[in-house]
């Protein structure tokens, strides 16, 4: 790592991975050569983005394109339109995108791209002249069989459009080269759920074993207000569940009744979120209409603000819980942590959720115990349904929304159980798997076989 520039998401990613398969190298040292090459990406795509804004000044922004390996198949990973976007957050989220699509099952590669350029406060006039300018260089580097971008951060249906219609025109061929697209052109059933779905979904499996419970009356504290956060609410409310919590960057918001948000607060919140707007909107609205239903936070994340909580799903975005927060989830009670953000966990709170886990000698007593599901397994549904968006693409059908829900659900049960029965296998001395180390095996050791079976190391 002394050789790499200066890349701390990057590098952080790198040093969990790494941690966590100690156990498996240890008895495998010779995939040790493994873990140093794919570390490095395929290839690296940087590129300058030049459009012009309404008022007809230039304006110009970086974009990238991290292909980081195809060893199971085409690149898969979204766009991200934020700016905080850089390389070494692109190499992260790539890195981990790798491991994420082989527990899957499907046949799809890692990668991650995006730009700078802040959607926020734009028209949609603006964002189409970016978008145009955006793919007139990406699609020189991405195809069906090659690179199948999707949607992310500040890149949603209206973004991955725009960018399709670009592509459409520049290569003249209507060709699957995105996925995330309208349902009336190309795109999945289920796709915007997946993500939050799928959380849910893995989240069940732990319920199961850890406690032999379901979702029925357990307090769910959510980070984020997007699309993750958003259908994760929902599901939990379909099965049972109440919700504590929601946030955005501007503070979080807090139910203060029993009852939570209901869906109605939820499909309002998503209306405030398409219209660009903070969950300050909401609040303003729901304190002259419902007077002291929910409490404001500004500029705090929620997992701090309750006193009681059975399962936190942290849903925004990298590193947004800490070592601190994580013995405060600890303290309320959470049984149960799982990402529906990439590296959501910081490395001390991971720590702190891990300890929790090793000293467990039997599942007949757990107390204290934090089960954490890591993100590149628990979030893994939304690459799992644009993969399953691919194959529609491939045979030119359109399965129904039952159809792919009832996929969904086996990926992600069959995702937990690999975690599970991988971790169990490397977690000596622990009664509980641990499912981190599980999915990082699982994946790290279908990517490096295919590798080596292809003669990227031996």
């Amino acid at each position: 790592m002394s050789n790499l520039p200066v890349e701390p998401e990057f590098q952080q990613a790198v040093s969990e991975i790494t941690q966590t398969l100690e156990p498996f190298l240890a008895k495998n040292p010779e995939y040790r050569r493994a873990l140093e090459v794919v570390q490095i990406p395929e290839r690296v795509i940087q590129f300058r983005v030049t459009w012009e804004k309404d008022d007809g000044t230039l304006a110009v922004n970086r974009g990238f394109r991290c292909q980081f390996n195809s060893a199971l198949g085409p690149y898969k990973g979204g766009l991200r339109l934020h700016p905080t976007v850089n390389l070494s957050i692109l190499k992260f989220l790539g890195f981990e995108q790798i491991f994420k699509n082989a527990l899957t099952g499907l046949m799809m590669g890692g990668g991650k791209g995006g730009s700078d350029f802040d959607p926020k406060g734009k028209s949609d006039n603006e964002i189409r002249r970016f978008c145009y300018a955006f793919m007139q260089e990406l699609s020189r580097h991405i195809g069906a069989d090659l690179d199948v971008p999707a949607g992310d951060i500040g890149t949603g249906g209206r973004e991955i459009g725009f960018m399709f219609g670009a592509y459409k025109k520049y290569r003249n061929e209507f060709a699957g080269i995105l996925t995330g697209k309208g349902a009336n052109w190309g795109g999945s059933n289920i796709r915007p759920e997946a993500t939050g779905y799928g959380v849910v979904y893995y989240v069940t499996e732990m319920l199961k074993d850890l406690d032999n419970t379901d979702w029925k009356g357990k307090k769910v504290l959510i980070s984020g207000a997007g699309n993750v956060a958003q259908y994760a609410a929902l599901k939990v409310l379909e099965l049972g569940g109440k919700v504590l919590s929601l946030s955005d960057s501007t503070g979080s918001l807090i139910a203060t009744t029993d009852e939570g948000f209901q869906a109605k607060d939820i499909t309002r919140i998503a209306e405030i979120k398409l219209e660009r707007k903070s969950l300050t909107a909401f609040v303003e609205e729901s304190s002259n209409a419902s007077g002291d239903r929910f409490k404001w936070y500004l500029g705090e994340r929620p997992w701090k603000l309750v006193e009681k909580a059975d399962i936190a799903l942290p849903s925004a975005s990298q590193n947004e819980l800490n070592g601190e927060e994580a013995k405060a989830l600890q303290k309320a009670g959470v049984r149960y942590v799982a990402e529906g953000s990439n590296m959501g966990c910081t490395l001390d709170a991971i720590e702190v959720f891990e300890n929790s886990r090793k000293s467990i000698k039997s599942l007949t007593n757990t107390e204290g115990v934090v089960f954490y599901a890591p993100g590149k397994a628990a979030n893994a549904g939304g690459v799992a349904v644009s993969g399953l968006e691919m194959a529609q693409n491939s045979q030119r059908l359109k399965w129904t929304p039952e159809e792919v829900d009832a996929k969904l659900k086996d990926i992600m049960k069959t995702c937990y159980k690999t975690c599970w029965d991988t971790g169990k296998e490397f977690s000596e001395g622990s009664a509980l798997p641990s499912l981190v180390a599980g999915a990082n095996i699982a994946g790290f050791i279908k990517v490096a076989n295919a590798m080596r079976d292809q003669g990227d190391w031996w």
